[in-house]
Formats: structure tokens, C-alpha cells, sequence
């Protein structure tokens, strides 16, 4: 990248810092039409944005879901970690 854009309010920085949470849907309606803003009328970004999104599909693909831990578990340890704090 030769120079930032600044692009919707946002720099090229400003986006990179916020594509994570972009791509786990975690910004406010605000802040996510400002970064698709930006990234419509930034190549670089948008290129970059578009690698980093195939990777991270990917991985969630590959990887699969979480699996889930049930209550009594999850509470017993809760409970331990806070006795270890």
C-alpha cells in the first residue's frame, strides 16, 4: 500500500484494525457501513479485505463449530477459576 485513503471517515488503518470484528459481525450499524464504505471505494482494502475473509471462511469451515459444554460444567468451572483468582 503506497499511501492511506481515507475512505467513508476511515483510513486504511482504521479499517485493518477493525476487519476482525467486521468479519465477526461484533461492529455497531455505524461502523460497519462506514468500513463497507470504505472498502467500495478502496482497491487495496478491499483486496485485502477479500483474502482475509476467504481465510477466515475457510478456517470456520475446516475447523467446524465449538463444541458446547454442558451447564453443570460450565458453572462448576466458573466457580473454580474464580476461587483461582
Amino acid at each position: 500500500m503506497a499511501e492511506q485513503q481515507i475512505i467513508g471517515g476511515l483510513s486504511c488503518g482504521d479499517v485493518l484494525a477493525r476487519l476482525s470484528d467486521y468479519l465477526d459481525d461484533d461492529l455497531s450499524a455505524e461502523e460497519r457501513a462506514a468500513v463497507e464504505e470504505h472498502l467500495r471505494g478502496c482497491r487495496w482494502c478491499e483486496e485485502l479485505g477479500g483474502a482475509v475473509s476467504a481465510v477466515v471462511g475457510s478456517l470456520r469451515e475446516h475447523l467446524g463449530t465449538a463444541p458446547t459444554v454442558d451447564d453443570d460444567v460450565a458453572r462448576r468451572l466458573a466457580e473454580r477459576l474464580a476461587r483461582e483468582e
